[in-house]
């Protein structure tokens, strides 16, 4: 993770504002570079950040998500969280009242963002929430909170195991998600038997050890794609054999091929 570098607020209208109004909600857009991490912090209230341009990636105790344009990331409140951007991001959030939260997602994730969800996010992150709000911006509210009640969750969340040895194994992977050790090879490192693995492997993410490296591989993989890595090479360096492997996995798991997926990048920029 890079330095933190100069950040360029579009509007002002911080956390520690928003807990002091009785608002439904109050929104802010910024520009984070490349490299810039947003230390472990929390909000009392409910949190939507979305992506309009780049790559932001959100760690919580309980695992992380990744956000890539035509996304957003749902945190409920008081959900300690940091953030890192692999790729500069133009990124605009929604704080949401706690008692309002009751009537969205009950569970961290990340929710496709429709036309009609991204236009309203945009224009409610342009308010000036010192001054009296407009009708218009009332309904636009409204709206929002209605388009946040049932959003499918898409697949970019990794689980975060609570197990320390388990833990020890992800940390290395997330260090090289290429690692072509085998359920059988960590096994052998910690000195308890393969079953035992998997069995505490799964207790502790939800899933075998296998989809959790397939999720990390293709997750990690986005990044690359979206600085221009050619494909073949994102493959390799994601611990596939070939192109072909790769495009199957990627597809499988995201519903787009990764050309289809730089492609719809690229026109989002």
């Amino acid at each position: 993770m890079g330095a933190a570098s100069t950040v360029q607020p579009a509007k002002s209208c911080g956390p520690d504002t928003v807990a002091t109004l009785a608002l439904p909600l109050t929104g802010i857009a910024i520009r984070y570079p490349q490299g810039h991490v947003v230390p472990m912090h929390q909000h009392q209230h409910g949190h939507l950040i979305y992506a309009s341009q780049g790559l932001l990636r959100v760690e919580a105790e309980t695992g992380q998500w990744l956000v890539p344009p035509t996304s957003a990331v749902w945190l409920r409140p008081e959900v300690a969280h940091r953030l890192i951007v692999p790729v500069a991001l133009q990124a605009h959030g929604l704080f949401i009242r706690k008692d309002i939260c009751a009537n969205l997602p009950t569970t961290d994730c990340v929710v496709q963002v429709s036309g009609l969800l991204r236009e309203t996010i945009t224009e409610l992150t342009c308010v000036d929430y010192t001054t009296p709000l407009s009708r218009r911006t009332q309904l636009l509210s409204e709206l929002l909170l209605e388009e946040l009640n049932t959003p499918p969750a898409l697949p970019f969340h990794l689980p975060w195991p609570q197990d320390a040895q388990i833990q020890n194994v992800c940390h290395q992977l997330m260090g090289d998600p290429s690692h072509q050790a085998t359920a059988g090879d960590w096994a052998s490192t910690l000195a308890i038997g393969e079953k035992t693995f998997h069995r505490r492997f799964v207790k502790s993410t939800g899933m075998t050890f296998g989809k959790w490296r397939q999720q990390l591989r293709l997750m990690s993989s986005l990044t690359q794609l979206m600085q221009g890595a050619p494909i073949t090479l994102v493959a390799l360096n994601s611990g596939y054999d070939s192109h072909s492997a790769y495009t199957t996995a990627f597809k499988k798991q995201f519903g787009q091929a990764p050309s289809e997926f730089i492609l719809r990048q690229s026109v989002m920029q």
